[in-house]
């Protein structure tokens, strides 16, 4: 295991798809990893099928939801992709978890913003599902996460536990001004695939919960005002046909959306050169309320 949340290595990852592949009789010779971050993502073309992993315990119970949903999904035919046919999921190895879906080869041209406001319109629209979902908790993700940030200077951790406290009431109220629906909750366009139909998908539903649906719309804008404008926001507003910065709750999801994306790096500033770096410039921008400063996505950081 490495020391960072827990989490298991690269390698012991591999040594998991294995024990998994052999389980369901899937080929992996030409197995490869797509992403390792929460989980250990892995396409296995050969045997039609990718395998996604999680890298630590406390996730199990993702994986659960994440089961439940995609048989969900099917039934609905929802904006999704499908997990693979007669395997009893999740799969487990040892002390891990994994959820095995049918594997997407991608096709041209890549999904955009167009395709996110469209995919997000269809999977808002099919209601919430008759599963036992978490409710949409912000301010409970980034107090979680800084609380696991044991490098974290304690003048850091004040000023980002104030930040939760001031959040959390106004979210709370406007939580409940609204029909709670079904959201995404990692709502971007590299969560897009497009199949060999034409047809655009939604994957990763590891944050997929119960809230306010306009919580899908928000990342697009928040994005682009820390990391500069390339144009995806306005597409996806008209693709959806709602404009989110035009809503009055926009101010405390751009708060809740930078909110995350300061916190989530907090249990991770030891973990590569530049992490901490990145953590105090975006934190100090916000306490300094200076939206001319750049921030750099933590993956195009040095390694």
């Amino acid at each position: 295991m490495t020391g960072v949340e827990g989490r298991f290595n690269e390698a012991a990852m591999w040594q998991a798809l294995t024990n998994i592949a052999d389980q369901i009789g899937a080929d992996y010779t030409d197995a490869h990893l797509l992403r390792l971050t929460n989980n250990a993502v892995f396409a296995l073309p050969a045997a039609g099928v990718v395998v996604r992993i999680t890298r630590t315990h406390r996730l199990h119970a993702r994986a659960h939801k994440v089961a439940a949903l995609g048989a969900w999904f099917e039934e609905v035919d929802a904006p999704t992709i499908r997990l693979a046919d007669g395997i009893e999921q999740p799969v487990a190895d040892g002390n891990l978890l994994a959820t095995v879906w049918r594997y997407v080869k991608p096709h041209e041209p890549s999904p955009d913003a167009c395709d996110l406001g469209t995919a997000l319109h269809a999977f808002h629209g099919l209601g919430v599902p008759p599963l036992p979902l978490p409710e949409w908790d912000p301010i409970g993700d980034a107090r979680s996460r800084i609380t696991d940030a044991e490098d974290l200077d304690d003048d850091d951790r004040d000023y980002l536990l104030a930040w939760c406290d001031r959040l959390e009431p106004r979210l709370t109220e406007f939580a409940a001004s609204v029909q709670p629906g079904l959201v995404h909750g990692d709502a971007h366009e590299g969560n897009l695939l497009r199949d060999a139909t034409g047809r655009v998908l939604l994957c990763d539903f590891d944050a997929t919960c119960t809230g306010p649906w306009q919580v899908d719309l928000a990342p697009a804008p928040a994005n682009e005002a820390r990391f500069g404008p390339y144009g995806g926001h306005s597409k996806l507003a008209a693709a959806y046909g709602y404009d989110i910065t035009q809503d009055p709750a926009w101010p405390i999801l751009q708060q809740a959306r930078e909110l995350k994306m300061i916190a989530a790096a907090a249990p991770l500033l030891a973990s590569a050169p530049g992490v901490a770096a990145e953590f105090q410039l975006r934190l100090e921008s916000v306490r300094t309320d200076d939206h001319t400063v750049r921030w750099t996505s933590f993956g195009d950081l040095p390694r």
